[in-house]
C-alpha cells in the first residue's frame, strides 16, 4: 500500500502523512502501536476482574497472548531493528505501554494489597519483552504453542498471604 493510497483512505493529503508520520514504515509502527494500547486498555479490565492474584497473573498471560495487534506489534518491532530511523518511534511507544501498564499494575496491587517480588518498571518490563519476545521467535518460525510458554509465570505478582513462589 502507497502512502497515496493510505492518504487518500484518510482523506488527506499524502504530505500531510509524511509531514506527521515521517514515512509510511512509521505510520505503520505507530497504528500497530496504537492497536496494542488499545488492546492492553481491554486486559487491564480483564485483571481488575480477577479474585486474587493467581487468577490475575494467569488471566492477563492469556488474554495478553491472544491479543489481536501481537503480530503487528512484532513487524513493527522487526521494523525497528531493519530500520534504525524507526527505533525512536519504537522506543516511545515501548515506554509509553510500560508506563501504562506500570501505573495499572501499581493501582490494582496498591487497590488489592498485593506486592511484587521486583520493582514495578521490572516488572512491566519483563511481562512485556517475554510477550513480545514470544511473538517475535514465533513469527520467525521457531516451533511451539502458546501453551509452550508461561507468560503468567514471569509475573511476580501475589497476595500477602502467599509468601511462596507458587502461588
Amino acid at each position: 500500500m502507497s502512502v497515496a493510497e493510505i492518504a487518500n483512505a484518510a482523506g488527506v493529503f499524502p504530505n500531510q502523512v509524511t509531514y506527521h508520520f515521517g514515512s509510511k514504515d512509521s505510520l505503520l509502527v505507530h497504528a500497530a502501536f496504537l492497536g496494542l494500547l488499545h488492546d492492553a486498555r481491554r486486559i487491564e479490565r480483564i485483571g481488575r476482574q480477577a479474585p486474587d492474584a493467581a487468577a490475575f497473573r494467569r488471566n492477563v498471560a492469556r488474554a495478553v497472548l491472544a491479543m489481536p495487534s501481537l503480530p503487528s506489534v512484532a513487524r513493527a518491532l522487526a521494523a525497528g531493528i531493519s530500520k534504525p530511523e524507526l527505533a525512536p518511534v519504537v522506543d516511545r511507544h515501548l515506554q509509553l505501554l510500560f508506563r501504562q501498564s506500570e501505573r495499572f499494575v501499581s493501582q490494582v496491587i496498591d487497590r488489592r494489597g498485593w506486592r511484587t517480588r521486583r520493582p514495578l518498571s521490572v516488572e512491566t518490563r519483563t511481562f512485556w519483552s517475554t510477550a513480545l519476545g514470544a511473538v517475535l521467535l514465533v513469527r520467525a518460525g521457531a516451533h511451539g504453542t502458546v501453551a509452550d510458554l508461561d507468560l503468567a509465570g514471569a509475573l511476580t505478582i501475589h497476595d500477602d498471604s502467599a509468601a511462596g513462589p507458587s502461588d
